[in-house]
């Protein structure tokens, strides 16, 4: 496995772990899935840890990657990223669109503040998944 595979499956778990504890306490009755302040704390706890663990872990991935690994990212890099983006694009499409079309008519506040912030996760998490996928399936684009 290359060093930009390794990111992108540090990509992929670093933020389904983070966010798999948030949204499992907020569907497990945490005051932060009915109160605006501490759905702030927690989320914004979660979200440090994941950009600590996703750099922490890049610069691991880096220091133990051979140089030519480390290169500028190719063409083929570039598309699968693309890739990525563009579906992950359509999936927070989908989710904003629901959340600002439809959820205002049956609920408010925390909930729906929590419903934005699941569709921006799933997005993100779709982009890694699918340039995890294209790396490992190798697509060319």
């Amino acid at each position: 496995m290359n060093f930009r595979e390794k990111t992108a499956w540090l990509n992929a778990i670093a933020p389904l772990a983070a966010y798999t504890l948030y949204f499992g306490l907020i569907l497990a009755g945490h005051p932060a899935g009915r109160e605006v302040f501490p759905m702030l704390w927690l989320f914004g706890s979660i979200a440090i840890a994941h950009a600590i663990i996703a750099m922490v872990g890049t610069a691991i991935l880096w220091a133990q990657a051979p140089k030519s690994e480390r290169a500028r990212a190719d063409e083929r890099d570039r598309a699968i990223h693309r890739r990525g983006a563009t579906i992950a694009y359509y999936v927070l499409l989908v989710g904003t669109t629901i959340v600002a079309v439809y959820m205002p008519f049956v609920t408010s506040g925390v909930p729906l503040a929590n419903a934005g912030l699941f569709a921006i996760v799933a997005s993100g998490l779709v982009n890694s998944v699918v340039v995890l996928m294209s790396y490992r399936r190798g697509w060319h684009g």
